[in-house]
């Protein structure tokens, strides 16, 4: 019973011990301010309508492949090839100097592509 007695006790009194190591000297925070309200452009106004931002896709069939070119300012940057049968895959200028890699998309990429610098010329 003592236990039970002692514990109620304790129990009252944290609270108020607490509650006394606080500093007397404590102001509220200020109001936050209103964020500041957005300009967004008009539409058909600005960059975002720019026909030159926008990828050119040029779909053509090639026996029975449909293959899907894709160009920003006139340069060719990606190939996709859909195959009548199988997944379709891509031919991306990940460099920009003409030079197509295969990428698939079905699934996990498998191909180990380990990061490389040049560190030395000779």
């Amino acid at each position: 019973m003592r236990r039970i007695v002692l514990a109620l006790l304790l129990s009252a009194a944290l609270p108020a011990a607490a509650q006394s190591n606080q500093p007397k000297d404590l102001r509220p925070l200020p109001e936050v301010p209103e964020p500041p309200a957005l300009a967004l452009p008009a539409p058909g106004v600005g960059d975002e309508d720019d026909p030159s931002l926008e990828p050119q896709v040029t779909i053509t069939q090639r026996g029975e492949d449909k293959v899907e070119e894709y160009r920003i300012n006139g340069r060719l940057y990606m190939i996709k090839v859909t195959p009548r049968v199988g997944l379709p895959y891509y031919l991306i200028d990940n460099q920009g100097d003409g030079t197509f890699s295969t990428h698939n998309s079905g699934g996990l990429d498998q191909n180990i592509r380990p990061p490389m610098w040049v560190i030395h010329q000779f």
